[in-house]
């Protein structure tokens, strides 16, 4: 979860100074640039295939509470729309982006308890299920609930709950975030089992109204410390989160659920694949995760727990830049996850901009251009090619501030002024207008098409053709079911290329770029046209 202005904490900062240090790998990266004529021609073996995707995805945190219960009834649908729909209008072009994973996320109870939960920003509050006597209200997050309807709706295919607190009547200050200087899951001594039934009972009731919630993310971004107010959130020691994970499996389990508990939300990708004391610095307890659970060496192996998914996940926070390192890390993080266990999946799954970059600036001030459009799709490419990320998930859908981390925006004029949430902008939780960003568009080029279980598969140049600085980024996806064939085409490049994939017949191609969102067209496979600073998905 996002603090926004107050995210980048002193663990932050010190697992940046961490990674900056990391040693260099051995790495070839031949980027797809211009041959003769500027005619780029590739070759695909769908036959070598590398991940299966699980699904691209977003948070309802935090601005889906005021959008789906107070905003009127068309502009609520149009967002929903605009992030769900698999339709496509009259011209072909998308009506949404298709995400196929929706996280839905269970606060802590900190809107009831109003300024007394001390977070003084009542958008990063949220209501809780569970009343202080051990009832459910099941009334609650009314918003939230309103959009996980629409995405069923719409063909939404993988549901997710993620929990940043347990609710405030088990932690041990009664608060939604953490005592100051604690590095310990916010709970309080013996209700381990308590917040493991509470969850399930959440998943329960769901499913027997007809919302299956395929996965349950019980601890997020486990390495910060929580403790300062600015929204819901605890730490977790490692052993603590595995023996939360003994309760949830045997609860789901129990019970018939067939949903599956995703571990490790960590905070940087190096505290899932690395220990912190490699390069000198004290270990905490929290980091080198996909070794802790999933090493069959280790006593916290987890992986055949009923209901456990064999996949670690983390976030791309504070590991995108420069580019060289952006890559260089991802590398090292699929080596580390696959030396702790050749078949451990691993998931991408949070990120929105925060770091400091010659490109974009940094997080704050919200762009709609395909300026960080652009920066994020390589990050996507990257994660998916040299990680082999299974799973891509943006933060969050809808973002009413005034900085880089929404697909949507809530503003509060036609001519788009936003602020920060509440106070003068008090009046975005009742009605407002919707902005579209470009980012939007990009994610939907690879979350609309390349469906859960498709693969990807290996494609590259043909022959001798000359590299420019990596600047076209391609990646090719199969679907095992007919063996069609699609590849994102990313442009970073000021030119206007063509691509050859050197076979007859037509492809069907989407566009986004300064005049396009998902533009289609039809083109010869052996001459498509990728515009400069353009991402285009082509499908055969």
């Amino acid at each position: 979860m996002k603090m926004i202005n107050m995210k980048k904490s002193k663990a932050q900062n010190r697992f940046s100074l961490f990674f900056s240090f990391l040693f260099i790998l051995p790495f070839t990266y031949s980027p797809l640039l211009a041959g003769d004529k500027n005619i780029l021609k590739i070759s695909t073996n769908p036959e070598v295939i590398y991940q299966t995707i699980d699904g691209f995805g977003a948070s309802d945190a935090w601005s889906a509470q005021f959008l789906g219960k107070n905003w009127p009834v068309e502009k609520r649908t149009k967002a929903a729309d605009l992030l769900f729909s698999k339709e496509f209008d009259a011209s072909g072009k998308p009506r949404g982006i298709g995400l196929s994973i929706w996280r839905f996320n269970l606060a802590a109870g900190t809107t009831e308890q109003g300024d007394s939960s001390l977070i003084g920003n009542p958008w990063r509050r949220g209501d809780c299920f569970l009343n202080r006597d051990g009832s459910y209200n099941w009334t609650k997050q009314e918003g939230q609930r309103w959009f996980l309807e629409a995405a069923k709706a719409r063909g939404v295919e993988k549901f997710l709950a993620f929990s940043n607190s347990p609710p405030v009547y088990y932690t041990k200050n009664g608060k939604g975030f953490a005592p100051k200087g604690e590095i310990h899951l916010n709970l309080k001594p013996g209700f381990m089992d308590d917040y493991s039934k509470y969850l399930v009972d959440v998943i329960d009731h769901f499913n027997r109204e007809g919302i299956f919630f395929d996965y349950v993310s019980p601890v997020n971004e486990p390495q910060w410390n929580w403790d300062n107010g600015g929204q819901e959130g605890t730490p977790a020691l490692n052993e603590e989160i595995y023996n939360l994970v003994r309760y949830l499996s045997h609860d789901l389990s129990s019970r018939g659920l067939k949903t599956k508990i995703v571990i490790g939300e960590a905070g940087s990708i190096g505290h899932a694949c690395m220990t912190m004391d490699i390069m000198g610095l004290k270990s905490d307890g929290r980091d080198n995760q996909s070794q802790f659970f999933f090493s069959k060496d280790s006593p916290f192996y987890i992986a055949d727990f009923p209901n456990v998914e064999k996949t670690i996940s983390a976030h791309s926070y504070q590991s995108v830049w420069p580019v060289d390192k952006q890559m260089e890390y991802r590398m090292m993080l699929n080596s580390k996850i696959k030396q702790a266990n050749p078949y451990l999946g691993y998931w991408m799954s949070e990120y929105c901009i925060l770091e400091k970059n010659d490109e974009i600036g940094g997080g704050g001030g919200r762009d709609l251009t395909m300026k960080t459009a652009l920066y994020v799709a390589r990050i996507i490419h990257n994660d998916l090619t040299l990680a082999n990320a299974k799973s891509w998930q943006w933060w969050t859908a809808i973002s009413a501030v005034d900085f880089k981390d929404g697909l949507l925006y809530l503003v509060n004029s036609p001519k788009g002024d936003i602020g920060k949430p509440g106070g003068v902008v008090e009046n975005l939780q009742n009605n407002g207008e919707l902005k579209e960003s470009k980012l939007l568009w990009v994610l939907g080029n690879y979350s609309r098409f390349i469906r859960p279980g498709m693969v990807r598969v290996k494609c590259e140049l043909s022959g001798n053709q000359s590299p420019e600085d990596g600047r076209l980024l391609i990646s090719a996806y199969k679907d095992p079911k007919n063996g069609g064939l699609l590849y994102v085409i990313t442009n970073l490049s000021e030119n206007n290329l063509i691509v050859d994939f050197c076979q007859e017949g037509k492809a069907q191609t989407y566009t986004t770029d300064e005049a396009r969102d998902m533009g289609f067209s039809l083109q010869k496979m052996n001459k498509v046209d990728i515009p400069h600073r353009s991402v285009v998905t082509v499908l055969f």
